[in-house]
Formats: C-alpha cells, sequence, structure tokens
C-alpha cells in the first residue's frame, strides 16, 4: 500500500506540480478565505482530517486510506 501511495504522490506531481509549492499556495487562499495564517502543514493535516471524516462513514474505503499515507508523506515534505 505504501507503494501504492508513492506512486500516486508522483502522479499527483506530475500532474500538479511540487507539493510544498501546491500546499503553500493552498495555504495562502486559506488564509484568505479565513481571515488568519494558514501553513502548508496545517492545510495537510486538515486534507487527512477529511480524509479521516469519510473513513468514519466507510472505513474499508481504499483509496481514502491510501490518501492518507500520501498525505502523511506530503506532510513530511512540507514541514518547516
Amino acid at each position: 500500500m505504501l507503494r501504492q501511495a508513492a506512486r500516486v504522490v508522483g502522479q499527483r506531481r506530475r500532474a500538479y506540480g511540487d507539493p510544498a509549492a501546491s500546499m503553500a499556495a493552498v495555504a495562502a487562499r486559506w488564509s484568505v478565505t479565513l481571515g488568519r495564517p494558514v501553513t502548508p502543514a496545517q492545510v495537510v493535516l486538515c486534507l487527512i482530517d477529511l480524509k479521516l471524516a469519510r473513513l468514519g462513514h466507510d472505513p474499508a474505503h481504499a483509496d481514502s486510506i491510501l490518501d492518507v499515507a500520501g498525505y502523511a508523506a506530503v506532510l513530511q515534505e512540507v514541514r518547516p
């Protein structure tokens, strides 16, 4: 599963660019939307929380499990 998550992260990197830059762009947008500073790491943590909430509905949903693993890898890339 971790190999598959690594492949997905690589595919997303090719499609959307560097994850750190992407999460920084989302953080900048969310900072405006929320009216307070949001860090790239907080964006990733919120995306993990989204997947965990979805897993609460269907704990066996393989794509959400895979996404949690992928976002955990991205978290390592965006940490200061």
